[in-house]
């Protein structure tokens, strides 16, 4: 345990912090699987109306540093080219 005062605060602020990144990346990973399982069910207005939604929160989450830009951008990437897929074989 640190013994001076501003490191034991930074101990708690680091912590705080974990907190809300670990939560903002658990909100987008719970709405990517949302999207891949209206994508694997086939559901293409389902699809196209999670994508903006999980997009949007990916983007927050990058704004916010929980992710790097060229992850957001690979995974956005990912689902847009899933939807293409999807919209394709129908």
């Amino acid at each position: 345990m640190p013994q001076i005062k501003s490191q034991k605060k930074r101990v708690i602020t680091n912590q705080k912090s974990n907190d809300i990144n670990v939560a903002k990346r658990t909100r987008v990973r719970n709405s990517v699987k949302k999207f891949r399982a209206a994508v694997t069910a086939g559901d293409v207005e389902t699809a196209k109306t999670l994508l903006p939604e999980t997009v949007s929160l990916i983007n927050r989450a990058k704004s916010d540093g929980v992710y790097h830009p060229n992850t957001a951008s690979r995974k956005i990437a990912r689902l847009s080219k899933e939807l293409a897929a999807l919209e394709n074989n129908k």
